[in-house]
């Protein structure tokens, strides 16, 4: 399919455009409305983002659930094999835009591994994520009581950890906001077996002395606001003689792991990043 039909649906679909917008540019590039409305169906029930898994992809069995959290019942995506009965669990924490398409993609990359990958809703106390319509999603996110969401991400540690799927080794991974929250999770959850903050706000040097999990942090050479944290993170976990590794992506930005946004992405740096996470969570959680 073109490219730009591509990018049009993934800015559509991420909230960067609206549906007005969207369809109006998409019959531009397809030559007529009538064109335009006939590929939104194909694109809708077909739709894939860079890593090529289908939404309904035969080797798993996808499906949103609830569990309960410090706020109630928090809406999640679960994601696992298949084939077999119980799998090492990962928490995926979304971006400050809410739990969407690109989240749930990443979420089934990760169960494609052999994990059982659970993202859950930070807004789920709001009526969880609005569809299509990030910058709301952010504004939202950004009036969570941090204390009472950080409990949220926790009580998923506790859900996964005893869950009749899980094998009871769970680790946590998020990306921007959720990069920070994951921190957090590995700071207040002595239960978690494995971090991997991606360009996520570092922890205090006395919150770094209460994490247990190995971590595993990647940020890019271009994130000037998050680098800066970079140093006394790294200094606090000497001083606490925590398990860590520290990667650094040259040429990559902030966000260079979010295939579905071209002007951040770095396929480099992304790949590189993923093929460390996984196998960290295969050794730390088998």
């Amino acid at each position: 399919m073109d490219k730009k039909i591509i990018n049009l649906y993934a800015d559509y679909k991420q909230g960067r455009t609206n549906r007005r917008d969207f369809v109006r540019k998409l019959a531009l590039v397809a030559g007529s409305s009538a064109a335009a409305m006939a590929l939104i169906p194909v694109l809708e029930n077909n739709s894939l983002t860079a890593s090529g898994i289908k939404q309904n992809d035969p080797e798993l069995i996808s499906e949103f659930i609830k569990y309960p959290g410090e706020t109630g019942d928090i809406r999640a995506y679960l994601s696992h094999p298949r084939e077999g009965k119980k799998f090492p669990a990962v928490i995926v924490i979304h971006e400050i835009f809410g739990l969407n398409a690109h989240i749930l993609d990443v979420t089934r990359r990760i169960a494609k591994e052999g994990f059982l990958a659970m993202a859950p809703d930070a807004l789920s106390p709001l009526g969880n994520t609005p569809e299509n319509d990030q910058q709301k999603a952010a504004t939202l996110i950004r009036g969570l009581d941090q204390g009472k969401t950080v409990k949220n991400f926790v009580a998923a540690v506790k859900f996964l950890k005893t869950n009749p799927l899980s094998t009871g080794k769970v680790g946590c991974t998020g990306f921007c906001w959720g990069g920070g929250m994951t921190n957090q999770v590995a700071v207040n959850s002595p239960d978690l077996d494995a971090a991997v903050p991606y360009y996520g706000m570092q922890p205090t040097a006395d919150d770094v002395a209460k994490i247990k999990a190995p971590i595993m942090a990647h940020y890019g050479a271009n994130d000037p606001r998050i680098d800066e944290g970079i140093p006394a993170f790294e200094e606090a976990l000497k001083k606490d003689k925590k398990e860590y590794q520290i990667f650094i992506y040259e040429g990559a930005g902030h966000a260079f792991n979010n295939d579905t946004n071209p002007d951040r992405y770095n396929e480099k740096a992304a790949k590189l990043a993923w093929s460390r996470t996984i196998a960290f969570f295969k050794e730390k959680l088998k």
